[in-house]
């Protein structure tokens, strides 16, 4: 069998239109290029050197144009085996109506996606709280987004859901964010002493940044003892729960060196006593 006779072997016959293997090859080949062609553009915006242009910019514009170079090549290569589009949509107008109704909430969440990559409201990287989940965005698609909780658990969650409720993005006017830390000391400690040592915990901590400084606040007096908050800033605001552990750790450590009480709550009970006959 020749080379001529290999691409022209019938594969399927729908409706009368033969597909041949010429026609699967054509379509495979422009899927091909077209892969290499989002590639290239991928390498070219994403590497850009373009300090001007912020990350979530070059991202947003790298997903439109992706989702275009497929939509053309895909429309090419229906084209190239032989198969017009222009006829197919036309054939299929009343089932896509019937599909389209089905599928509103999907394109709810497409067209929201299209927002999200405009907007640039929500953006890689950024720590979100979403139904309550605290996560960091580490892909931004379409239709859905992805988000990485501190469990290291994926939750996939529909675009329309950052348009239409309430989220929290920890991350939109600053990479860095602001946390706090309560610690309460038995009545009669020396207080500037307490401040320093609060102080110093913060500082020492690699994940804590010294601008703006940490600070500590006397919140209050409380039933048991003073209550103090201790702030300060980070970066890595994902990591934020684990910063605060470590901090109360070096706490209790170094108020015990230094004599210092955290106190417990306590309550004095007063018994009645006398019985009559």
């Amino acid at each position: 069998m020749s080379l001529a006779d290999l691409l022209n072997t019938e594969i399927l016959n729908l409706n009368n239109h033969v597909f041949t293997v010429s026609n699967i090859v054509a379509f495979s080949f422009v899927l091909i290029i077209t892969n290499l062609i989002r590639i290239l553009f991928k390498r070219l915006i994403l590497k850009s050197k373009n300090n001007h242009i912020e990350e979530y910019k070059k991202y947003s514009l790298y997903r439109l144009l992706a989702y275009f170079i497929w939509t053309l090549g895909i429309v090419i290569g229906l084209e190239a085996a032989g198969i017009s589009v222009t006829i197919l949509l036309a054939g299929s107008a009343a089932l896509l109506v019937g599909v389209g109704l089905g599928l509103q909430q999907t394109f709810n969440d497409l067209v929201s996606g299209l927002i999200l990559l405009f907007e640039g409201s929500i953006k890689l990287n950024d720590v979100v709280v979403v139904d309550g989940q605290y996560g960091q965005i580490i892909e931004i698609g379409l239709r859905t987004s992805k988000i990485e909780t501190r469990d290291n658990i994926i939750m996939i969650i529909p675009n329309s859901k950052f348009i239409t409720e309430n989220v929290t993005n920890w991350s939109y006017n600053n990479k860095i964010t602001r946390f706090h830390v309560n610690v309460s000391v038995a009545y009669g400690s020396d207080l500037e002493l307490v401040k320093s040592l609060l102080i110093e915990v913060a500082k020492d901590h690699p994940d804590v940044l010294h601008d703006p400084k940490p600070m500590v606040e006397f919140n209050n007096f409380g039933d048991s003892g003073l209550i103090f908050n201790l702030f300060f800033w980070t970066e890595n605001a994902f990591e934020s729960r684990i910063i605060q552990s470590n901090l109360r750790f070096k706490i209790d450590k170094i108020f015990r060196e230094n004599n210092i009480t955290i106190p417990f709550p306590q309550r004095d009970l007063h018994i009645k006593s006398g019985f009559k006959d």
